[in-house]
């Protein structure tokens, strides 16, 4: 999903990760990338007719989309205002090809588009949940759904035939790389048919709110984490390179890539290339709305 356009109804994160990549990006609003990120959140109320005047211009040839590629798309504000489900329908309307990552259970009010996207053109959903254990990921993602309800949720997905993955994004090095095998038992079992993870990034200022954070939640643990995840940046706590950030170096991240190699294949997952997209967009003419759930 990584070559998608990415679409963000939502600027800022009541989930509150700690490790959220995209803290940096709230400065540009002129807000703070600490508890600003996820207390003054900007909704992008426009956000649905802006996609359909993209899908407009002809240099628009129906690209994957992808939401919550930044912040997360089913953050509780979606279950007031709706822009996720109103995007969701652009795209079913346009047959445009979807990709989804989110924490939420709330994904599952929109099976219905969800469904459309998957008769009409192409959809996957991954649910990011790289801790196994409950109080740890609370401690990391204090405000959001917990692991148990967000792999029950990728068993309602996948057991109405929408195709699912699981993230295990952020691998944090010292903290739940040990937790891998389990995470990914648990989503072969919940129905997920691919898996992915990435490494813990810290650009900018994530860095100084994910110490701060880490510090006072696991002070026992805090040097290792500090001390592995230096191990898998040559000496740095991240790495910015768009075509390394996602991967560490060194003897310690060949261990956890090995580890979540063997351990995928243990649960059942295949080793095969992602699926070719098909090209499904068409723009609907004088259709319309009236299209949308013939």
């Amino acid at each position: 999903l990584h070559d998608a356009l990415p679409i963000y109804p939502y600027r800022g994160c009541f989930h509150a990760c700690a490790y959220c990549y995209a803290r940096p990006s709230h400065e540009y609003w002129g807000f703070g990338a600490g508890s600003d990120f996820e207390t003054k959140i900007v909704v992008k109320q426009a956000a649905p007719r802006l996609l359909r005047e993209a899908f407009e211009k002809p240099s628009w040839k129906g690209e994957l989309i992808l939401f919550s590629g930044n912040t997360d798309c089913y953050q509780p504000l979606e279950a007031a205002y709706g822009l996720t489900r109103a995007c969701l329908e652009v795209c079913a309307e346009y047959r445009n090809p979807v990709g989804i990552i989110t924490k939420a259970a709330l994904v599952r009010r929109d099976l219905d588009v969800l469904k459309l996207l998957q008769q009409r053109a192409w959809v996957q959903v991954y649910l990011s949940i790289p801790f196994a254990d409950e109080a740890m990921a609370r401690q990391v993602e204090p405000q959001a759904p917990t692991p148990a309800k967000r792999f029950e949720t990728l068993r309602v997905l996948a057991d109405a035939g929408i195709p699912t993955g699981l993230s295990l994004a952020p691998i944090i090095p010292g903290l739940n790389d040990e937790a891998i095998p389990e995470l990914l038992a648990r989503g072969k079992a919940a129905g997920a048919s691919s898996a992915m993870a990435a490494l813990v990034r810290l650009s900018g200022s994530v860095e100084p709110v994910f110490l701060e954070r880490m510090k006072a939640a696991f002070p026992d643990r805090f040097g290792k984490i500090v001390n592995r995840l230096k191990e898998t940046r040559d000496g740095a706590l991240t790495d910015t390179a768009f075509f390394s950030r996602h991967r560490g170096t060194g003897t310690y991240w060949r261990m956890i890539e090995q580890l979540f190699n063997v351990a995928k294949r243990r649960a059942g997952f295949d080793d095969e290339a992602m699926e070719a997209i098909p090209q499904t967009f068409r723009r609907p003419g004088n259709q319309g709305q009236q299209a949308l759930f013939e």
